[in-house]
């Protein structure tokens, strides 16, 4: 029976779990779960949690080789409009168009979507080949803002907005914005600019309707420190230069190589 293997030494090895996260497999709690139930192997034998790895070694997810190549390089990161009308998946049961159909392929890795705005949600949305910027941007304990132009049918009462700041009570828990600017508007339609600090499904869309108001457009602008380009038009993509991932990669305390 193999056992599991050695590692190299520690000047020329990186925890395979954060290699795996890297290549944008997953978040590094992910990588780890798939090591444990036996999914990846080093050289052709099973690895196990704390295992090392080199730019040597094989490394493989089922059937699938991770090419140690790709994960040493800076991460990809794609800025896309998305417009109404698209879904964020890949494979959707109704045949609508998917975001993930207009990116640049990429090898030995894939493309990882930073949040998800729904089909009628339009704006910024992020995406990489690194699980683990992926992971830092949307897990709530690194609360990342973002940022929403909302449009609603009607105004908000100083009564409400004290509610949206101060916590509404949804079936998933309360929510709160960190912060609300009136935009103004003309005739029954107002826009707002709001803040969060959270990304739960149709979080925006579910606090104005726990006030008795019907949202007419979202758009998301903002997602931490990238922001919509206003030169971007909908369904125009444009990709991160190395500077400028280095500095997100900085910004969110992560390796910038």
């Amino acid at each position: 029976m193999k056992s599991v293997p050695r590692s190299p030494p520690a000047e020329n090895s990186q925890k395979l779990h954060k290699v795996l996260a890297q290549a944008g497999l997953g978040s590094r709690r992910t990588m780890e779960q798939w090591i444990i139930s036996g999914r990846v192997t080093v050289n052709g034998v099973v690895a196990g949690i704390g295992t090392r790895v080199s730019p040597h070694d094989l490394i493989r997810v089922g059937r699938r080789v991770v090419r140690w190549a790709v994960q040493q390089r800076l991460p990809r990161v794609v800025v896309y409009h998305k417009p109404e009308g698209e879904v964020v998946s890949r494979d959707d049961p109704e045949s609508r168009p998917t975001v993930f159909a207009k990116l640049p392929k990429v090898r030995g890795a894939k493309w990882v979507a930073v949040g998800r705005l729904d089909y009628n949600t339009c704006g910024l949305l992020i995406f990489t080949t690194s699980g683990e910027l992926a992971n830092r941007l949307m897990h709530p304990r690194f609360a990342v803002e973002r940022e929403y132009a909302v449009r609603i049918l009607g105004q908000l009462k100083p009564d409400q907005v004290a509610r949206l700041t101060g916590g509404v009570a949804l079936d998933d828990g309360p929510a709160r914005c960190i912060a609300i600017e009136d935009e103004g508007g003309e005739g029954a339609n107002h826009w707002y600019r709001v803040v969060l600090a959270e990304g739960r499904n149709r979080i925006v869309r579910r606090m104005f309707n726990a006030l008795g108001m019907t949202v007419s457009r979202l758009m998301r602008v903002r997602f931490g420190s990238i922001r919509l380009p206003p030169r971007l038009k909908r369904g125009q993509l444009s990709e991160l230069a190395p500077g400028d991932v280095k500095q997100l990669l900085r910004s969110l305390s992560l390796p910038a190589g």
